[in-house]
């Protein structure tokens, strides 16, 4: 680096208000999560339904170290994930968010997930998102999603399939319905325990994932703005863009001349 220039700071998200300090902070691998719970690895396993615990992982290709390829300067540059280097195969896990004070949001799990992690692939659905890596380095990235603050056992939920109606509404205990009932309050403990892994398969004893966030607290986490935790207070750069966004595509999707007209207006 020259010498006078200062080091380059993204801009990780605009604005200073309480939701743009939350989303910044979750994006921001630099910044901590706050552990919540603890989920023993094997445990984890059995959720993500990939494999049996203490099983091998599976490999599609030998391990790197094996492998004599032709030179390339970009594999000088890029240290492979554990997984890549191990020649594990490609899994994932997919989680649903609520509507009602989430603690993280389909679209901000992506940012937070390239920013976090390596050799991700992800995904953004309508009330989902999708999280494909190598399997070892999928455990350990799941491992920290789950047992932190941007997850809420009431109002995020590990689903493989059958993930559609997530958000629309929650059940009278509090979770976010799910069509395949893959988890429930248990009554003794308070905490929500999964009977089924993310594809639905019956579990043979329930794991237990944490007792629900209060209001309170979903209300301090939330990354969503609303009128009772954080309205929005002025015309940010992000809600301009995202207006402008929205408003070109729904002109243009009715008469793509009329994007000219407000690309004008600019």
């Amino acid at each position: 680096m020259a010498e006078g220039k200062s080091k380059y700071k993204p801009q990780i998200y605009p604005g200073s208000d309480r939701v743009s300090d939350r989303r910044k902070k979750v994006c921001d691998k630099s910044k901590r999560l706050i552990k919540f719970r603890s989920l023993p690895d094997d445990n984890l396993v059995l959720l993500l339904g990939h494999r049996l615990t203490g099983e091998a992982y599976v490999s599609v290709h030998p391990p790197l170290d094996e492998i004599v390829e032709k030179f390339d300067p970009i594999k000088e540059i890029v240290e492979p994930t554990p997984g890549a280097r191990a020649g594990d195969r490609i899994r994932f896990i997919q989680f649903a968010d609520s509507i009602y004070y989430p603690p993280m949001a389909p679209w901000l799990r992506s940012r937070m997930y390239l920013s976090r992690f390596r050799g991700v692939d992800t995904v953004v659905y309508s009330a989902r998102e999708l999280l494909e890596m190598r399997e070892r380095d999928l455990e350990e990235a799941s491992k920290q999603i789950i047992e932190t603050e941007v997850f809420n056992p009431a109002k995020t939920a590990i689903r493989g399939i059958t993930v559609h109606g997530s958000s629309v509404r929650l059940d009278g205990d509090g979770l976010m319905f799910d069509a395949r009932r893959r988890y429930r309050i248990d009554e003794e403990t308070g905490e929500v325990i999964y009977v089924k892994d993310q594809h639905a398969v019956v579990l043979d004893l329930p794991i237990s994932v944490g007792r629900p966030l209060t209001e309170r607290e979903s209300r301090r986490d939330d990354v969503t703005y609303r009128w009772d935790v954080a309205p929005f207070g002025s015309r940010t750069e992000a809600i301009s863009v995202i207006s402008r966004y929205a408003t070109n595509r729904i002109l243009g999707g009715f008469n793509p001349e009329l994007t000219d007209e407000m690309n004008e207006l600019d």
